[in-house]
This record gives structure tokens, C-alpha cells and sequence, in this order.
């Protein structure tokens, strides 16, 4: 929706199973909530890298009766919103790459802070691109190293980049997971009760073909798969903090996932009743912005011992809004997604708790839509602090001026949205409410794990694309 974050990509790879190329397909399909804009597979099958995308959902882009069943001993799969190049089929991932290693197909989610500059320094050496992503930039400099074999390429190549990414890199022989060394964005290994072993941006891909989570892929980290076993490499020398984007946890990831030995859902059910604690209101019942409020929603509720009860009601028909990548488009379907339940909120003093508030767009509509519905009041209360920075490591809010707490100050936001009261959890909440690892919150201003390159400095630079 308009105030929701826009996220970046998820990946999926599975190698050493011979039904690879379906469970691709329902481990990506599972991914669905990271990107809907496109999605691939790519299939290997006698050291031959068949490549299937196609824009839209991943029922859309891919017909499970065709490439999904197609013969293959791995496969890996994609879907997509662009936070580096435009949102078109040439940009849709898997890439498919000849090089002089032989066939290669890369995906990526996260954005490299550095892939412009990169990108202008391949191009004046003669390096000629497909298309906008940042992500073709890796199949670029594997391609040009001095390296002998594939495996230093890749390696060398990786070290190169700076951002928040997670690559996965299929091969004629092997799988490649890497993750940046910062850890922003998440990877995840798993194995299937087969023995094959699978990398996925979430652990909930691992539910959809019944495998069971192994553990993070660790910043900085390259892991390679062939057959039934791993290695474990680093294509980094350093040891740096773990910063793992905190926005994983308070919207991005399936509330069924597991990030940093932690649930999802009770990750943000405990913010919720530390937000409880920091913003109390009177009120007679708590409702959230379905669904990823729901959590933080149901804590605040029983730490306020109010009741909980579902005030709005999602049209699952609609795609997600915030995908739109028109702010006219988004600000539309927030009418279109969502209504209010009036047996609910008529009369009653409502505790409306969202995940987040971005832009305050989708804010401001469902307070209208709320008291359209009768109620008498609307507290809001935001599961995480004032966003105020933009993102530059895979999440679309690279513009300063479109980030209301940026621009104005909490009574300010308020009269816009038009609530009766408005608070956030505070920054301490937050990271209490995490409670373990290390945490990128940069949005939050409390300073970016990766220094920004000249070409991401500027709002303009990183408004659309990458991954």
C-alpha cells in the first residue's frame, strides 16, 4: 500500500533432486510476497540452462503444467520488484549468462550501493548490457576476471560489491549462495528429506516442499552445492557486525519465517506490547492493518488487556498496492483492498497499530475509511520508529522528500492523517523488542552499515530497479 515499504526480491535454489524444477516453482511461489512485478525459473538439465520469466505473479508468469515439470537435477527461481532499472522482461530474473565458464543464471535480492560506478567502469572497457539492473553487473565481472576457474571469479567478483545483497548463482555443476558481508539482506539453507540442499531468502520456502531450515547463510559467506554436499567459503577477508535489515522483521518476511533464530510473528507480537507500554491510550478495542500489523496488534492488545478484533477486512483479490508503481495507482487501491468491518469500529474508541508509516497516504485513507464506518475515535500507534532515512540496500524509499517523518515532526503527521492521537515505538523499544543480533537501522537514523557511494548520495540514483 502507499505507506507500505516496497521490497526488494526473494530467491530460491535447489540442487541434487530430481523433481528440482518443481519445487523451485513452489519454493518461489512462496517467495510471492517479496515481489510481484516478475518471475523465473531457471532449469539445469544435462548441463543445459533452460531460462522460463515472465512479468507478473508467479502463476502468471510461469504455467506450473509446463515448466515446472520439466526434466532437471537443479533449478533456481525469482521474483521481482525493481529497486535498480526499470520494471520490464529484460530486467526479469533468473539472468541468463555464456561466459567463458560456460552457462551461468544469477538472481539477486538487495541493491549495490556501488553498481553504478561499477557499471560506467565495465562499459568504457567494452562491457555491453542487456539491460538496467545492478545484478547483471556480477555476471559482467565474472565474466572479465583474470581468474582461471569459475569458482575464483565468482569469489573475487563478489568482493568487488557493496550493498545489501544475496545472490544465488546456478551453474553446468554446482549452486552458489552468497550473502553480503553485513548481512542486510537474508539467506537461508535448508535441506529436503531427500538430502538436497536448498537456499531461500525466507525459511518459509522450506515449509511449501517439506525441507527443514539448516541455518543463515553468514555475511560475508559463499556457499557452494554439489550433490548431496556444501562448502563453505568467504569471498571477504574481513569480519564485520551483523546488520541484518530490521525491516525483515517488522513487515518483510512471512510471519511463518525464521530470521536469526527468531519467529516472525512473535518478534512483532512483542513489539507490539512494548509499543503498548511506551503509548497506552484508552480505548475499546485494537484492530491492525492486515496482515502484517496483525501481530503487533494482538500484543498490544494483551499487554493493554483490550480486546482484539479484525476492524478492517482485505479484498485478497487485489494485488498488493504498494507494488503499483504509481503513487495515484497505490493511493486507488487502498479503496479497493480494504474496508472496515461497522459492527466493529461503530461507536467504539479504536487502537488502529501498523507495522510501519512511510508516506502516511494509506494512513490517512484508512482513518477515513474507519470513520466512515462510525467510529468514534482513532488512536494510531506505529510498530516501529519514525522512518526518516531513505533506503539504499533494496527497498524502494530512496526519496527523502516522500518520507513524512523527514519532513515533518509527530503532531504534524497526525493532523495529516487525521488520527485523534499518534505514536511510535521508540528506538530503544525496537531494539529491545529484537532482542538479539545485529540490526540495520539506518531508516530509523541511526546510521548506514555501508557507506554510500557518490552515485547513491542523491535520491535520484536508486528510485527504481535493481535485484
Amino acid at each position: 500500500m502507499a505507506d507500505e515499504l516496497h521490497d526488494e526480491c526473494g530467491v530460491f535454489g535447489i540442487f541434487g533432486d530430481s523433481q528440482a524444477a518443481l519445487k523451485s516453482y513452489w519454493g518461489t511461489f512462496s517467495l510471492q510476497h517479496r515481489g510481484q512485478e516478475s518471475a523465473g525459473l531457471a532449469v539445469l538439465h544435462k548441463e543445459e540452462i533452460t531460462v522460463h520469466k515472465g512479468m507478473g505473479l508467479v502463476t502468471e508468469a510461469l504455467k506450473v503444467e509446463t515448466e515446472s515439470q520439466r526434466l532437471g537435477f537443479a533449478a533456481m527461481g525469482h521474483v521481482r520488484y525493481s529497486t535498480t532499472g526499470e520494471s520490464s522482461i529484460v530486467n526479469a530474473q533468473p539472468l541468463l549468462m555464456k561466459t567463458r565458464f560456460g552457462l551461468l543464471a544469477l538472481g539477486q535480492n538487495g541493491n549495490l550501493v556501488n553498481g553504478a560506478n561499477l557499471r560506467q567502469q565495465l562499459e568504457k572497457e567494452g562491457a555491453i548490457f542487456q539491460g538496467t539492473t545492478d545484478s547483471e553487473v556480477l555476471a559482467h565481472l565474472i565474466a572479465r576476471s583474470g581468474r582461471d576457474s569459475f569458482y575464483e571469479a565468482l569469489k573475487e567478483s563478489l568482493a568487488k560489491l557493496l550493498g545489501g545483497f544475496a545472490f544465488t548463482v546456478l551453474t553446468q555443476d554446482a549452486l552458489y549462495g552468497a550473502r553480503d558481508p553485513r548481512g542486510i539482506r537474508p539467506l537461508a539453507l535448508g535441506r529436503t528429506e531427500e538430502g538436497a540442499y536448498v537456499l531461500a531468502s525466507e525459511s518459509c520456502a522450506f515449509d511449501a516442499i517439506r525441507a527443514h531450515y539448516v541455518r543463515e547463510i553468514e555475511p560475508g559467506e559463499l556457499i557452494t552445492i554439489r550433490e548431496s554436499h556444501i562448502e563453505s567459503d568467504r569471498f571477504v577477508s574481513f569480519e564485520t557486525g551483523r546488520a541484518l535489515c530490521s525491516f525483515e522483521m517488522i513487515y518483510f518476511a512471512r510471519p511463518d519465517s525464521r530470521m536469526e533464530g527468531q519467529s516472525t510473528h512473535m518478534v512483532r507480537r512483542r513489539l507490539g506490547e512494548i509499543l503498548a507500554k511506551e503509548a497506552p491510550v484508552d480505548a475499546d478495542v485494537v484492530i491492525g492493518v492486515p496482515d502484517s500489523s496483525t501481530p503487533a496488534a494482538m500484543g498490544y492488545a494483551k499487554a493493554r488487556n483490550l480486546p482484539f478484533d479484525m476492524g478492517l477486512v482485505k479484498n485478497r483479490y487485489v494485488a498488493r498496492t504498494f507494488i503499483t508503481p504509481n503513487q495515484a495507482l497505490r493511493e486507488a487501491g487502498v479503496q479497493l483492498k480494504l474496508s472496515a468491518v461497522k459492527e466493529v469500529v461503530d461507536g467504539k474508541r479504536i487502537v488502529l497499530v501498523d507495522d510501519s508509516l512511510v508516506r502516511g497516504t494509506t494512513s490517512r485513507h484508512l482513518i477515513q475509511i474507519l470513520r466512515h464506518a462510525g467510529a468514534k475515535e482513532v488512536h494510531m500507534r506505529i510498530a516501529s520508529p519514525p522512518y526518516t532515512d531513505p533506503c539504499y540496500y533494496g527497498i524502494d524509499t530512496s526519496r527523502a522528500t516522500e518520507l513524512a517523518a523527514r519532513n515533518m515532526n509527530v503532531e504534524q503527521i497526525r493532523k495529516a492523517v487525521g488520527a485523534d492521537s499518534l505514536a511510535y515505538l521508540s528506538l530503544g523499544g525496537l531494539k529491545a523488542g529484537l532482542s538479539q543480533g545485529g540490526w540495520c537501522m539506518a531508516c530509523f537514523g541511526a546510521g548506514y552499515p555501508v557507506p554510500l557511494q557518490d552515485e547513491t548520495s542523491t535520491p535520484l540514483s536508486v528510485t527504481k530497479g535493481g535485484n
